[in-house]
Parts: C-alpha cells; sequence; structure tokens
C-alpha cells in the first residue's frame, strides 16, 4: 500500500451517481475546486441498475400495451415481444455497463475524479484507496458531501444466502427471463418488474406482506395496478410472509408463513433499501456506521458545519430527481456559505430543499401507470389539514377514450379547505406520469385552486382530467 500526499480542495463528494454529479456540477459553478470519488462505475445505480435499465426494459412492454388498445393496431401488436431486442436496448441504455461517457462529463465540468473507495478519516478528511491500493488523502477546505445511494436490504431468510436472490441489480440487468419468477415485495421496484418479466413470458408469483401494491400511494393506485397485472397472468398474494427460501434440484422453493410451498426459478427481494454508509468512516467524524444521516433543509448533516449528505443517504426520499434536487441545493448552499453570502433558507429559499416536505413527485413505470405529488389523503390528515378527497374516473375525459379503448384509470386531488390550495395529486392510467408535472407545479406553487380554474387544459387531452377535477370540487 503506497500513500501520496496529501492534496486539497475546496469541496470532495464521495459518490459519483447522478446526486454526487449535481453537488459537483453546482460548486464547480460557483467557482470551487471540485474531487469526485467513486468506487464503481461513474453514473451510479440510477444509470446502470435503476431507473435507466429499468425504464429501457419497461418502455417497450407499454408501448404494446398502448397499441393494443388502438383498433387498427391491436391485432398486429397481438405476437411476443422480442426479447432479445428488448434486453439488447437495455443495454444500450446502460451503455453496456461502461462509463466512459460519464467519466467525460465529470471531465467536462473541471472536476477531478478519484476511482477507489472513498472514507472520511476525520473531519474535512477524505481517503481513496484506489483498486492498486495506493492511498492517497483529499482535504476539503469547505464541505464534504456524502453521496453514496443505497443498496438492496435482503431479510434475514433461512436458506437465502444459498438461494442467491436476485435484488433490483440482478433484475434490472438480467441476460435471460426466467420461465418462473418469484417477486417479494409491494412496492415500486416490486410492481415494475413484476411487469416486466411477466410481459417477457415469465410466470411471476408476487407475495406482498401488506394489504396491496405500492402503499405509499393512494389505495386505489395500488389496486388498478394489481388488477392489470392480475388480467395479464400475474398471481398476486397479499397478506403473504416469506419464512425461509431454498434451492432444491436448481429451483428456488418459498415457504410462506401459511405453509404454502412456491416453487420458481428465480426469486427476487424488493424489500427496501439500506444506506452505503456502513464503510466510509463516519465513525472517524463521530457518526454510526451504516446509519442514515439526518440533515437540515440546506443538506447539511446535523450537528456539523462541513459535512453534507444528499439523495438516498439522508432517507428524506428515496428518488432520483428529488436526489439530484438537493444536490442543486446543497451545492448553491455550500457555494453561498464558501464565499460569505447571505443563504435563503426560508420555505421554498434557494438555499432550501422545502419541496422534501411538500412536493416529491413520484412515476411507478407500470401498466397503468400510477404518478402522484404532494401528500396522500391519509397523509394529508394525520398532518392535521382540514382537507377534502375530490375524485374523478380518467374515462370522463374524451383524450383518455381517444388514447386507447377501454382506458381505465382515476385521478384525486387532496384540497387543503383552509388554505384553499392543493397538498396533493394521484393520477393512475396509462400515459398519465406525463401529466405529473402540471400537478407538481400547482403543489409546490401552492397555486390557489380558483386560480387554477383559469389554467384552461387543451381539448381533446388527457389534461382535461383537471377540468373535471375541479368541476367535481366547486359542484
Amino acid at each position: 500500500m503506497t500513500e501520496t500526499e496529501n492534496i486539497a480542495y475546496d469541496v470532495v463528494v464521495l459518490g459519483a451517481g447522478p446526486v454526487g454529479e449535481n453537488v459537483a456540477d453546482r460548486t464547480r459553478a460557483a467557482g470551487l475546486s471540485t474531487a469526485i470519488v467513486e468506487s464503481e462505475l461513474v453514473g451510479g445505480e440510477c444509470s446502470y441498475w435503476a431507473c435507466m435499465p429499468s425504464k429501457a426494459l419497461l418502455r417497450p412492454i407499454i408501448a404494446r400495451a398502448d397499441a393494443r388498445r388502438l383498433p387498427g393496431l391491436s391485432e398486429v401488436v397481438r405476437g411476443p415481444l422480442d426479447t432479445a431486442a428488448v434486453l439488447a436496448r437495455r443495454d444500450e441504455y446502460t451503455s453496456h455497463w461502461h462509463d466512459d461517457g460519464q467519466v467525460g462529463w465529470v471531465e467536462g465540468i473541471g472536476a477531478d475524479l478519484y476511482r477507489g473507495h472513498g472514507r472520511l478519516a476525520g473531519p474535512r478528511t477524505v481517503t481513496v484507496t484506489a483498486p492498486d491500493g495506493t492511498v492517497r488523502t483529499l482535504t476539503a477546505r469547505h464541505a464534504v458531501a456524502v453521496c453514496t445511494g443505497t443498496r438492496a436490504l435482503l431479510p434475514d431468510l433461512p436458506g437465502i444466502e444459498d438461494v442467491q436472490p436476485w435484488t433490483s441489480r440482478e433484475a434490472t440487468s438480467a441476460k435471460e427471463v426466467p420461465g418462473r419468477l418469484i417477486v417479494v415485495g409491494g412496492g415500486v421496484v416490486a410492481a415494475e418488474m413484476a411487469t416486466v418479466f411477466q410481459a417477457l413470458g415469465s410466470e411471476v408469483t408476487v407475495l406482498v406482506r401488506g394489504k396491496g401494491l405500492l402503499a405509499r400511494m393512494e389505495p386505489f393506485a395500488g389496486e388498478l395496478v394489481a388488477d392489470a397485472l392480475t388480467e395479464a397472468g400475474a398471481d398476486i398474494r397479499t397478506g403473504t410472509s416469506v419464512e425461509s427460501v431454498a434451492r432444491e434440484n436448481g429451483a428456488v422453493v418459498a415457504v410462506t408463513g401459511s405453509g404454502d410451498r412456491i416453487e420458481a426459478d428465480e426469486i427476487l427481494f424488493a424489500t427496501g433499501r439500506a444506506p452505503r454508509t456502513d464503510d466510509i468512516g463516519l465513525d472517524t467524524v463521530g457518526l454510526e456506521p451504516g446509519s442514515w444521516l439526518p440533515v437540515d433543509d440546506t443538506l447539511r448533516v446535523e450537528d456539523t458545519d462541513w459535512l453534507y449528505a444528499c439523495g438516498d443517504v439522508n432517507h428524506r426520499a428515496l428518488l432520483t430527481h428529488q436526489g439530484k434536487y438537493q444536490a442543486r441545493i446543497a451545492g448553491d448552499a455550500i457555494g453561498a456559505r464558501a464565499a460569505g453570502a447571505p443563504l435563503r433558507t426560508d420555505p421554498w429559499g434557494a438555499h432550501a430543499a422545502t419541496a422534501d416536505h411538500h412536493a416529491v413527485p413520484q412515476v411507478v413505470f407500470t401498466d397503468p401507470e400510477a404518478a402522484a405529488v404532494g401528500l396522500s389523503l391519509a397523509e394529508a390528515e394525520q398532518a392535521g389539514h382540514r382537507v377534502r378527497a375530490v375524485d374523478v374516473e380518467m374515462s370522463s375525459v374524451a383524450g383518455a377514450g381517444l388514447y386507447g379503448e377501454g382506458y381505465r384509470g382515476r385521478a384525486r386531488m387532496v384540497v387543503d379547505l383552509d388554505e384553499g390550495i392543493l397538498r396533493g395529486v394521484t393520477f393512475v392510467g396509462p400515459g398519465v406520469g406525463e401529466l405529473l408535472h402540471s400537478a407538481s407545479v400547482a403543489v409546490a406553487g401552492q397555486i390557489p385552486v380558483d386560480r387554477l380554474w383559469h389554467a384552461v387544459p387543451s381539448y381533446p387531452t388527457i389534461s382535461e382530467v383537471w377540468l373535471r377535477l375541479l368541476e367535481a370540487y366547486r359542484g
């Protein structure tokens, strides 16, 4: 092991995924010298094992489903998908798991990239152990930003180590489609991967411990997605726990709490995430290894004046786009503090990640899609708001029928009766992901419902659902 001299920067970023890249982009824009450290591929989980490959897999599946709803196309697309072509397109969107393009981007913004495992070694100090064993020490004059993300969390079950189960990484990078697949979990990864492999020919069994899919959304979202998966041939079992797993003659056997034995070729556990903070030297700065990192709204770790945590590691909103939002806030806050400039940390200020609390958007790319921003009805009531939920069927607008025969979906807006603004909006139906940003603008902008009445949706678009929601609210 060889150690080189200490190298000083204004900012050191741990993790070169989308979140770390955005922190570096903003600190470089502020004129701060910045180093970024990555132990795997530059571009991170999202680029190679999450957002990009999963959506590349889902897109042809959703396109075929949409085509099947249209006379003139439906009979043409009755055959199976070309699995090899679907997987090949996925490979293109992951750059075949090479990060040359992302490295070029980092170099283009003027940041220095260090490949290796980065660990804190005291305040404002990071050591980087390169693949060849060389150790470099980086010191940060102003800030260190932890952007190391999360890893899949596997349950402690008898036999799980012998089974070699899939996590989201194995599912999104699979080279073959298993004949039978068990999916354990009911969240976004479970719903999307069940959609993928059912459409590609697997016999899919989904085991959900809770009452249904997508528990963090309005109940009807999970119900409509589950109905569609069931119609496609998936077997969805709610209220079902897995007690043990084993490999028997090459097959996976999962034993449920009720004693059922379910056989498959592979088993995917989509049962949560854990922070990648167990081996980054948190103990050297008085923090607990493996813990989530609580932060204020400037994304600075509590009780520190130099350490920041953006993205999944702070547990505020485990979504790539929200992590990138936090990164932009943090980068600007680091730049302002370094320059001695005043910070705008009031709600919705330039240096406050207020949207984390009030306007987090998410799209689930199943068929139908589920899209939501802000609070659900239950969350709004639990927060003490006096609210009213307004529901309409998506089929009530002409644009839905034009989109496809038999269009099914639902929309809900949660209205704060005291403030006259929207606390949350949910859409479920084919193609609704592209509706969500209008809802995000309404919720984040706290646009009065009376003013939304004057935002006229074009005819005949699915966006006319806004008019139906407002009409239903007005009565």
